[in-house]
């Protein structure tokens, strides 16, 4: 079956610069790679856990590849093709007795970025390696969560980011290596403004003594000075191998060692097996699901080349240690500043648009992405339980809006000025009491785990977090007058920074509550039990009103002055699906939706994902068509959404389009599968999903009729419910 969303790239000229980059990787080590005009090929080297002393995501470095006799001179043929498939690029130079190819890939299996040129005639290549972080430097150019970056609050930051250099080692004949070490960290700086400089001797510092960076050799490559390497004699074939670690803690003769010893083993390695080895990682990632749409013109088609190419993005950085940035991933490029270690809204990840990249992978069966997402949070775990009862003085753990991946506040949100302010109290109004996140990884993974069925994964990963999560709200709040908690001081998303009872977090237990209690008994102590049927019945109702005699969903009970753009009243619908599809109140989540405020197809706004989920199929049909065709043209790659609010690539931007196009073709409610919920009729759909209890779907719909349907296991036929199309 040709799969649209997983056909080949083509380009036929060269690029220019780093708009015309193209992103590979392995999971956690990336390359943006192009080919310059007058022939080199240029690439930023990245990986998921290179945090550097100020706790910024920086690239390892930049790496040129020349060839002599230049075979991308003007007037010969060029080919630049990326094989989705394959997971690798092609580039074809020239024709016939005079063509040149290269083959670049980042293996699937090995911490190695490969690059093999063959050609018809003998040539000689030079690598080099391009680093600017050169001398120590105040960074001037910090962004809004970076460590010490000012507070929104006005107060300043005492302490300077300093940018220290890499080392580059010299005594190498035929190898360049080169590395950062962490010889300070913020951390300890950001605990004791926090109030929780007491737990410093009791944790580890996440930043201190850690060393990542890379080394670069060839077969036949010699060194000709520090950061370059050239071939020793002229021939038909040049193999490049870049070996990228990180380790932590470490020193810097022990990682010397480490990389030392990985690429003697990488480089033992059957060549020819270890690319079959790297297809077949990208072969079975391909073939776990996917979403093919023919339509009138070419909407199909480019509506599933950006799903394929979202999917493709987060794999090629999404399976590291620690979570994928939602601001760029570690494919940003310098397109705002120079520096290419920017990016925009720094350091930390906001919940709000993490959370959809990740959404889609649940149902597309990439569990072995949404590991280090929700693995950041199990870590967090500990300091975010102490952390609660140090400020608040009871159990459970909660996890701000936006926070560094060991679980605390950013400093610019916490503020900087603590004179008569309490320990615990954020001077961001935006994220002061915005906890509620924390519910949402709970749904989350109770649906990895409705689908999973991993005992392991309920035990070790989602009750430890869910029930810290749920903990904290039935003890943090007191009861009104009605015998129900009342949510006061509290807030309904960023939006409404003033509210009583806001929706999401009401919502959000009740959705959360309700499915821990369905799970099976010998899975949850009786006290576990016991504090969840309790605090589900201490609820209170999920906030509503009347109009006209229509009831529609609130933010809240109570709430003042609108400061952002987002619906919250709607979080009743998605993420907490408590309206929608196969509902009783279907018509409430649909008054609402009708009414809502904010309507908008980009970035973190969530409106296709809601409409699907409210059956609405030319909503969020529509929707879509803007969302998926909206990718910025002045780049090369056309999944390189944005920036719109944050940073290129915008991944939660392409993450809604992913995650509304599953939520059209199929919806779960207990037993029930529902196809085609929000499906219109004029598109033609093939397709593979995962499903509860360890259900596959795999189907093609074609001229308004189901042509195929396979359902795995076969006994979960009986609970397919085929929706009408629209």
């Amino acid at each position: 079956m040709k799969v649209m969303g997983q056909a080949p790239l083509v380009w036929l000229t060269k690029g220019k610069d780093f708009h015309d980059a193209i992103p590979l990787g392995n999971g956690d080590i990336g390359i943006s790679a192009w080919v310059e005009k007058d022939g080199d090929l240029v690439f930023y080297i990245s990986k998921t856990d290179a945090y550097d002393d100020n706790n910024r995501l920086l690239k390892l470095g930049r790496v040129r590849v020349k060839i002599l006799p230049n075979p991308f001179v003007a007037g010969k043929s060029f080919r630049q093709e990326l094989n989705l498939k394959r997971g690798e690029m092609n580039i074809l130079a020239g024709q016939g007795a005079d063509q040149l190819s290269l083959r670049i890939w980042v293996d699937a299996n090995n911490p190695a970025v490969k690059i093999a040129i063959s050609g018809n005639n003998e040539f000689r290549t030079i690598v080099s390696l391009e680093d600017w972080r050169k001398q120590e430097h105040v960074i001037t150019d910090t962004a809004f969560s970076d460590p010490f970056s000012n507070s929104i609050d006005g107060s300043i930051s005492t302490i300077a980011a300093i940018q220290y250099p890499d080392y580059i080692l010299k005594s190498q004949p035929s190898r360049i290596i080169w590395y950062h070490q962490n010889i300070h960290s913020t951390w300890p700086a950001i605990l004791r403004l926090q109030g929780l400089g007491d737990l410093i001797p009791t944790e580890t510092d996440p930043l201190q003594d850690r060393i990542f960076g890379a080394s670069i050799s060839g077969e036949g490559l010699i060194k000709q000075d520090d950061t370059t390497l050239v071939a020793a004699k002229a021939g038909r074939n040049q193999q490049v191998m870049i070996i990228a670690l990180t380790e932590h803690p470490v020193t810097s003769d022990s990682w010397l060692k480490a990389l030392t010893s990985k690429e003697e083993i990488i480089k033992k390695q059957d060549p020819e097996k270890a690319l079959a080895s790297h297809y077949g990682w990208w072969s079975q990632f391909w073939n776990r699901s996917w979403v093919n749409i023919h339509s009138a013109g070419d909407t199909g088609s480019i509506m599933s080349r950006s799903y394929g190419l979202q999917r493709w993005i987060v794999a090629c950085g999404g399976r590291g240690n620690g979570w994928t940035k939602f601001n760029g991933s570690i494919f940003t490029l310098p397109w705002e500043i120079s520096d290419p270690d920017y990016r925009r809204w720094g350091s930390a990840n906001w919940f709000q648009n993490v959370r959809l990249l990740y959404w889609p992978l649940i149902a597309a069966g990439d569990f072995d992405m949404t590991a280090p997402f929700f693995g950041t949070y199990l870590s967090a775990l500990p300091l975010a339980s102490r952390r609660a009862e140090l400020y608040y003085g009871h159990k459970g753990a909660f996890f701000a809006e936006t926070l560094y991946s060991w679980g605390t506040n950013t400093n610019g949100d916490y503020g900087y000025d603590r004179r008569n302010k309490p320990p615990g109290y954020v001077t961001n109004s935006y994220v002061r009491h915005y906890w509620s996140g924390g519910l949402e990884l709970s749904a989350m993974m109770l649906d990895q785990y409705d689908i999973t069925r991993s005992q392991k994964f309920l035990a070790d990963t989602l009750l430890p977090l869910a029930g810290a999560v749920v903990r904290f709200y039935g003890e943090h709040w007191k009861k009104g007058p009605d015998g129900k908690i009342m949510f006061d001081s509290a807030q309904s998303l960023e939006t409404w920074q003033a509210a009583v009872n806001p929706l999401p977090e009401i919502a959000g237990l009740r959705y959360v509550l309700g499915r821990l209690l369905e799970l099976p008994n010998d899975a949850r102590t009786d006290v576990q039990r016991s504090f969840w049927t309790r605090t589900l019945a201490d609820l209170p109702s999920v906030p509503t009103s009347i109009r006209n005699d229509s009831v529609f969903l609130t933010p809240a009970d109570r709430f003042g002055e609108k400061s952002n753009s987002e619906n919250p009243e709607l979080y009743a619908v998605f993420p907490y699906r408590l309206y929608g599809t196969g509902k009783p109140r279907l018509q409430t989540g649909l008054n609402s939706f009708a009414e809502r405020e904010f309507r908008e197809n980009r970035c973190w706004w969530q409106d296709e994902i809601q409409a699907a989920f409210l059956g609405l199929a030319h909503e969020a049909a529509n929707g879509l068509a803007k969302r998926l065709f909206d990718w910025n043209k002045d780049f090369r790659f056309p999944a390189m959404w944005g920036p719109n609010n944050d940073e290129l690539p915008d991944l939660d931007h392409g993450g809604v389009g992913q995650m509304a196009l599953q939520s059209m073709l199929l919806q779960s409610d207990q037993k029930k599968i529902f196809l085609f919920p929000a499906w219109p009729r004029s598109w033609d759909v093939s397709f593979k999903l995962h499903a509860p209890q360890g259900t596959t779907v795999t189907g093609e719909l074609k001229g308004g009729k189901l042509q195929h349907l396979v359902v795995v296991p076969q006994s979960r036929s009986k609970d397919i419910v085929i929706m009408p199309l629209q």
